[in-house]
């Protein structure tokens, strides 16, 4: 956590009214939150409470029924789910999600190309950025994330920390202005974990903007700007670390904190 959190009312994410559903049953209830530039916001709830398709639909990987998703100057709205996607929606998404990074909970590496290509190719591809500009960059980013000496190595070569380390360095070669984590660590053992939520860290001390999905609850405590604790489809609770870990308010919020209070 850093000492210098930017001011709550200057935003980079602001999702007002947010609701999603799938075959009729409400996974998202009119979700409303803002998130200052450089904050580290962890999501945190039960199984099934609607926090990762909630970061998903940010990344419009899953298009929203109704409400609206401010992320830097894209602005994306909807009525309701039988509103038209049409082409300048279609258009905002794309832009969308060249500034916003995502990263899953499988790698999602291509197993065909080394570390360096994996990094450089969205840039290239994306971006049209020469290929010794995104080589140069890409091998910044992975000096960045502990992984210059494994840049000629193929996913398959790699530790499960090592490859979703790979995998943030590979968002990062966007240049996003928001990354969006996952359940980053829950598919690594847990020797894996610290070294990937130290990058994590590391990028929060930089000023990055980021959005964690996680049960890490010591990252969660020692990290984060901000809290939210997400039940039922809703936002139950947002607080500093201090006071979510110290004295929740709400009895749902409590119960669910009740072994790292």
């Amino acid at each position: 956590m850093r000492e210098n959190a930017v001011a709550e009312n200057n935003t980079v994410v602001a999702v007002n009214g947010l609701h999603k559903s799938f075959h009729g049953n409400a996974v998202l209830k009119g979700v409303d939150l803002h998130i200052a530039p450089q904050e580290l916001t962890v999501l945190i709830g039960p199984s099934g409470c609607g926090k990762s398709t909630f970061l998903r639909c940010l990344n419009c990987l899953e298009i929203f029924d109704q409400g609206k998703i401010s992320i830097g100057d894209i602005n994306l709205e909807r009525t309701s789910a039988q509103a038209p996607l049409d082409n300048q929606f279609h258009a905002k998404v794309r832009q969308l999600r060249i500034n916003v990074g995502m990263v899953f909970q499988s790698f999602n590496l291509f197993p065909h190309l080394t570390v360096l290509q994996n990094i450089m190719k969205a840039p290239m591809v994306v971006r049209g950025v020469a290929a010794a500009q995104a080589e140069a960059a890409a091998r910044e980013l992975l000096n960045k994330v502990g992984l210059s000496t494994h840049v000629n190595h193929y996913p398959s070569q790699l530790s499960g920390g090592q490859q979703q380390r790979a995998a943030i360095a590979r968002a990062l070669a966007m240049q996003p202005k928001v990354m969006l984590y996952d359940e980053p660590t829950s598919a690594l053992d847990p020797g894996l974990v610290d070294e990937v939520l130290q990058v994590m860290q590391k990028l929060d001390e930089e000023g990055m903007t980021q959005i964690v999905v996680t049960h890490e609850m010591r990252f969660a405590r020692d990290v984060a700007d901000k809290i939210v604790y997400f039940e039922g489809g809703e936002i139950v609770e947002t607080a500093p670390p201090e006071q979510m870990f110290s004295a929740p308010k709400d009895e749902r919020t409590r119960k669910f904190l009740k072994r790292f209070l």
